[in-house]
């Protein structure tokens, strides 16, 4: 046998699985067709949340679970995720202002004890923090939930699994599956997507993570049934797009905005220099890796600042935007927005070896879902002791002193004082503590090597081909950083130049580099 597990996709719960299964001592292989957090993972509106407007829908239970993992997720991780204040207007023909307190003091009391501030009511006329909303706003609430800069936490996870022994190929797609002969496994066909090369692995047992393609994966293998007596669940499909803007007001703090239709759309204080405004929910159908916004949609979001703002804007004003594909699952909803967004996972062993796919989830809830997946892994393995690890453990770069990003980022300014701030703290916020590993022997910036523009050196892109699964200046750029919205053509077009010399100098060097163009 190659492998105890093999998951398949590398979004947040392909990779939270792999990581949990390997601190468990399973044998673990990992394969993604394109990148890491390639799809819906990087695509999502970043937040670490309970899900306030879950509570209209009596999923308690769900945002009670994402409360608690809000405050595991802060400790393992406080370098790429951080508390973020939002305010809530109150507009009287929608939700009724009881409700809303009501709501707010629910969420409170279901997060139990916990370590950010609880919501308050706003007279708005009496603090600046509502002042960019129209004057029509009089009162409203605020509250704390968390940001996570959500690609960065997909390849955190890929690290500490491929640190604790698992396998990791981005870029290798399972192209079939069958039970072996013996009946003890799974025989797999995979494919090197950049080169086409194939091979074949063997394992016990097989995780089908694939987000929208779970479904279809499973169709793909002849391996999903409609029989009313052992039903594949079915997957639905929703869009979630946003769009960027210039900055839209002072402050860091965020908004939530209720819509006429029900929903709500968040304003986000994003990469300094812009707003993040979304989401939208879409129903989408067919192929998920080919999801890009509409202009109904653009305009739906521009309306909803629109009705707030003082500052009123158009399509015109986008500067950049991104969509993906949520896999919820199919409960028959009618309206996408009513849709449950826990999930449900599906064993099925009618084929001998065992193959457990996950449908729906979100991203606050990936460790506790990779946990639940991995306890039932562990039943197939009765001789193994596998406990449960993951509640109190750190991801790669999150072991800051005190768990305090300000003590550290002020002790990185006092050792590296040469160094430019924006750059410096861009370093902390990504890295953590592995940001020694990028400054291992600088003494003065030219020591970061090659400059190809914008604050973008060589030292640090040997970082992320080394020990983040980067091939591509996409994956360097916008999944590994967002880099990629502050920096001229000129500078990408050095970068591409640049990369296979340095992907070279990675593998002469007898360094890790893992990526399908190592198998």
């Amino acid at each position: 046998m190659d492998y105890d597990l093999c998951v398949i996709g590398g979004g947040i719960n392909g990779v939270g699985i792999a990581r949990d299964a390997a601190g468990r001592g399973l044998s673990v292989l990992l394969v993604e067709a394109q990148d890491l957090a390639g799809a819906t993972s990087s695509a999502s509106t970043k937040l670490i949340h309970g899900g306030l407007r879950y509570l209209e829908h009596y999923e308690f239970k769900l945002v009670r679970e994402s409360l608690q993992e809000r405050e595991i997720l802060l400790k393992a991780a406080p370098h790429i995720i951080w508390p973020m204040r939002f305010v809530l207007p109150h507009d009287q023909k929608l939700r009724p202002y009881w409700m809303i307190k009501a709501g707010l003091k629910l969420y409170d009391f279901l997060g139990g004890k916990k370590s950010l501030p609880k919501s308050e009511a706003l007279d708005f006329g009496s603090t600046p923090i509502a002042d960019p909303l129209n004057d029509a706003y009089k009162r409203g609430f605020a509250y704390s939930d968390c940001w996570v800069e959500d690609s960065r936490l997909v390849v955190l996870n890929a690290m500490d699994a491929y640190e604790r022994g698992a396998v990791i190929m981005p870029r290798t797609a399972c192209m079939f599956m069958e039970p072996a002969p013996n009946k003890d496994g799974w025989s797999m066909i995979m494919r090197n997507t950049l080169n086409g090369d194939e091979f074949q692995i063997k394992a016990g047992m097989v995780v089908n993570a694939a987000g929208p393609w779970v479904r279809s994966f499973l169709e793909n293998c002849n391996i999903a049934t409609d029989a009313s007596d052992d039903y594949t669940p079915r997957v639905r499909l929703v869009k979630g797009s946003h769009i960027i803007l210039p900055k839209l007001y002072k402050g860091d703090q965020s908004f939530i905005l209720q819509q006429p239709d029900g929903r709500i759309v968040f304003t986000i204080p994003y990469e300094k220099n812009y707003t993040l405004v979304g989401t939208t929910d879409v129903p989408h159908e067919g192929d998920a890796s080919t999801v890009q916004i509409s202009d109904e949609e653009i305009i739906y979001l521009c309306d909803a600042i629109n009705r707030s703002f003082k500052t009123i804007i158009s399509p015109a004003h986008v500067i950049s935007h991104y969509s993906g594909v949520r896999s919820l699952v199919d409960d028959g909803n009618a309206n996408a927005s009513k849709v449950t967004r826990d999930y449900k996972l599906y064993t099925d062993e009618r084929y001998g070896p065992p193959i457990l796919s996950v449908f729906g989830g979100k991203i606050t809830t990936y460790r506790h879902l990779a946990e639940d997946v991995v306890n039932r892994v562990a039943t197939f393995y009765p001789k193994k002791s596998l406990p449960a690890w993951t509640q109190k453990a750190t991801l790669p770069g999150g072991d800051l002193p005190d768990k305090d990003f300000d003590k550290f980022l002020k002790s990185l300014k006092d050792r590296y004082t040469f160094m430019p701030e924006d750059l410096l703290t861009r370093y902390a916020r990504a890295y953590g503590t592995r940001i020694g590993a990028i400054m291992e022997g600088v003494n003065k910036t030219s020591d970061l090597g090659t400059h190809y523009g914008d604050n973008i050196y060589e030292a640090e892109i040997l970082y992320l081909i080394q020990y983040e699964f980067a091939h591509t200046t996409e994956d360097i750029l916008w999944r590994r950083s967002k880099c990629g919205l502050h920096i001229s053509e000129i500078t990408v077009s050095a970068i591409n130049k640049a990369l296979p010399t340095l992907q070279q100098k990675i593998k002469d060097n007898g360094k890790r580099y893992e990526n399908a163009s190592s198998h």
